[in-house]
């Protein structure tokens, strides 16, 4: 229970000092600036050429001690004691963006599906955890008048994240890549494979290696006390996901379950994983999900 409290605290003060980081984090090159306008491109007609408004959101760690269930966190998450030392340099997948509608009326209702190297559980056993996290994916949010959004964004724990100029919706396959091109240089490509459009840029970030996801989330949202009520998006189906550009071959142990904080109810339960072991499904405010066929 000790750490259980501690990476809630430590959840929560990521919350209250985002803001002063990310100004910090900037200064020092760690982040570009809003306008800073990092290198993008498209398949077809140029997209905007800057990184939007920071995100009124922030993503966290792991929040629970335990990697069958998290209090943030839905979907699978490898770590490199249970593969035999091996650490994360790069890694990618894709997924339908989902549609969102509201769980209940009149509440501001959030969800993050991404990528990502690090923040998670080292061995299924949970043992110990990696602290920094890299991660990039899409939005989908539902506002208290019922009204749906979508965006896609990437972060840098322990900074809030930044929206891109890539535009996706329902419907659309997304595909994300985070690479390491020379130590602690990182290149983050997502694409809307629907449309053919894609965006890219370049960071400098300390990792640890020490782990990678498949996520769907409910982030923090800045000023508010704890984790985003999560809308209803049906079905999430992940694919095509790999590390250190194999296979990421999946496996049941991974899995993680999102459950409510407050009553320990599923929001969001992950499948066993597809035949490939690069694959599964991810129903919301569900118990049990079928694996995908594909």
């Amino acid at each position: 229970m000790a750490v259980f409290a501690a990476i809630r605290e430590g959840a929560m003060r990521t919350r209250l000092v985002v803001a002063g980081l990310a100004a910090g984090l900037a200064a020092a090159a760690i982040l570009p600036a809003a306008a800073s306008g990092p290198a993008t491109h498209t398949a077809q007609k140029p997209a905007a050429t800057s990184v939007g408004v920071v995100q009124p959101l922030a993503r966290a760690l792991h929040a629970r001690f335990a990697m069958n269930q998290s209090n943030n966190w839905s979907g699978y998450n490898k770590g490199a004691l249970e593969s035999g030392g091996t650490t994360f340099h790069s890694v990618s997948g894709e997924w339908v963006v989902p549609t969102a509608t509201a769980a209940r009326h009149g509440e501001d209702e959030y969800s993050s599906s991404w990528v990502g190297i690090g923040g998670g559980c080292i061995d299924a056993n949970c043992v110990a955890s990696d602290n920094t996290l890299i991660q990039a994916g899409t939005e989908q949010d539902v506002s208290a008048a019922g009204k749906a959004s979508y965006s896609t964004w990437y972060e840098l724990i322990p900074a809030p994240s930044f929206t891109t100029p890539l535009a996706v919706k329902p419907g659309n396959t997304v595909s994300v890549t985070i690479a390491e091109s020379v130590p602690e240089l990182w290149s983050i490509t997502l694409k809307n494979v629907s449309t053919g459009q894609s965006w890219s840029t370049s960071v400098p970030y300390p990792s640890d290696y020490s782990t990678a996801e498949w996520i769907e989330e409910t982030p923090l949202v800045i000023g508010s006390t704890g984790f985003a009520p999560m809308p209803k998006l049906g079905t999430v189906h992940f694919d095509k996901a790999t590390v250190n550009g194999a296979n990421a071959g999946l496996t049941a142990a991974e899995g993680m379950q999102l459950v409510d904080p407050n009553s320990n109810k599923a929001l969001a339960t992950p499948s066993a994983p597809d035949a490939q072991h690069d694959g599964f499904n991810d129903c919301t405010y569900a118990t049990t999900c079928k694996a995908s066929s594909r």
